[in-house]
């Protein structure tokens, strides 16, 4: 497991070296999942690890749309459920 505590500049070596060790990679964090900093990990990891992963990456995030309020901000982050589902898909393929 690898935890981004920045994004600029991003750890390319660690995320990388992980993802070669593993052969999977799953990204998952708050922001929307269309173009997000999760997507760019995702196309930079396609680019250069698409002959050594054993299935795609997988993407956890916030729905595409306007942050909620924080009444209703858990339906929005990723959870538990979420991430679990996203590593069974990641092991069965």
């Amino acid at each position: 497991m690898v935890d981004l505590r920045t994004i600029s500049p991003i750890d390319w070596v660690t995320v990388i070296s992980s993802v070669r060790r593993t052969k999977r990679a799953i990204i998952v964090h708050e922001a929307p999942k269309t173009l997000g900093v999760g997507a760019e990990i995702a196309a930079k990891l396609h680019e250069d690890l698409f002959y050594v992963m054993e299935s795609p990456v997988q993407r956890v995030a916030g729905f595409d749309m306007p942050y909620p309020p924080a009444r209703v901000e858990e339906q929005y982050l990723p959870s538990v459920d979420r991430i679990l589902d996203a590593v069974d898909r990641s092991l069965a393929y």
